[in-house]
């Protein structure tokens, strides 16, 4: 799912999460080959929809920026006339193809928005983020379908501290995020796991930056993938920014296309094993256009079956780049 109408949303000149981002997604989706590829169309969501996750008076702020020209609720964070709309369309667009993959019209797919959404709060606008497209749809899952247990994985190189907090109690929804620390938000350390009923359903793996392919793969086959198989997921979310990629000009990691090829990969495995195959995927980050142009048909090549040889079945990690996270999380899982 892309549409022209998330282009709408204006950030003003230089900044990183712009327009042109849908534009080159578009161009590449335009090229790009299969026979079984199916278009959905995104729809506005309603008020209701975006109370599910996030507070009135949050949503009354952000629906008061419409009309109004250029304004900001931070200095991340720029809205324009038409960001409101466009990101009650980025909202509808990714409940729209849940429904779609609940009712079972598409094996999976993926939801290239924007405004992303990981970083806001119920509260509040952060981070590039008005709305938290992901977390809305969890919400979403369980209300109009009955859903109860649900796997978010987040491998934006940012934290996503709006989805981590929208769970933090919920012992229903397992967030989990790769992501290089230090570095902004600021939360994200592998001691954060959960409060209250919701201990041990948050799962962090903190990384240094310089981290690349090794880590990453390492990261979902030896820790990801194994907790959520014993989590059992009914349908599986990826949070999916491409910021960690070897060429993104605002963080410092190294993956690469077969990165999120492999990435791509596990999850598959989660969703075919314990989710009747349902998976979707949304977009966050991702500022080279280079990177967008190569990472995002190799995703679509996974999820579409496309699979090609797998020179990381045997990744090599740094030494010790997930010992934190792999002994905080031994007191929840059997790793």
């Amino acid at each position: 799912m892309v549409d022209r109408r998330y282009e709408a949303h204006d950030t003003g000149r230089g900044h990183p999460e712009s327009p042109h981002r849908i534009r080159v997604i578009r161009e590449t989706l335009a090229d790009y080959r299969r026979d079984d590829l199916v278009a959905l169309e995104p729809r506005l969501a309603t008020h209701e929809e975006l109370a599910l996750n996030h507070v009135t008076a949050h949503v009354e702020r952000v629906a008061a920026t419409a009309g109004h020209g250029a304004g900001a609720f931070d200095a991340d964070t720029p809205v324009s006339s038409d960001s409101f709309e466009t990101a009650r369309l980025a909202v509808g667009g990714v409940l729209h193809l849940l429904d779609a993959v609940i009712a079972g019209d598409v094996d999976n797919g993926f939801a290239f928005v924007r405004p992303p959404g990981h970083h806001a709060e119920t509260d509040r606008a952060m981070g590039f983020c008005l709305f938290n497209n992901v977390a809305i749809g969890v919400h979403h899952l369980r209300k109009r379908h009955g859903i109860d247990r649900v796997l978010v994985v987040d491998w934006d190189v940012h934290h996503g501290n709006g989805t981590q907090a929208s769970f933090y109690t919920d012992p229903d929804a397992l967030y989990v995020s790769t992501h290089q620390y230090p570095f902004y938000p600021g939360t994200g350390a592998a001691r954060e796991v959960g409060a209250g009923s919701g201990e041990g359903r948050t799962v962090n793996v903190p990384l240094a930056a310089g981290c690349d392919d090794n880590e990453y793969v390492s990261a979902f086959t030896s820790l990801i993938e194994p907790i959520a198989m014993q989590f059992r997921p009914e349908v599986v979310l990826i949070s999916a920014g491409f910021d960690a990629h070897r060429r993104d000009p605002l963080a410092s990691m190294g993956v690469t296309d077969a990165g999120f090829r492999a990435m791509t990969r596990v999850l598959l495995r989660v969703a075919a094993a314990h989710a009747g195959g349902r998976l979707a995927a949304v977009l966050e980050g991702g500022y080279d256009m280079d990177a967008l142009r190569t990472s995002v048909p190799a995703v679509l090549d996974e999820l579409g079956g496309r699979t090609l040889a797998d020179a990381l079945s045997t990744p090599v990690p740094q030494v010790g780049a997930l010992a934190g996270a792999e002994a905080v999380q031994r007191a929840y899982w059997d790793l």
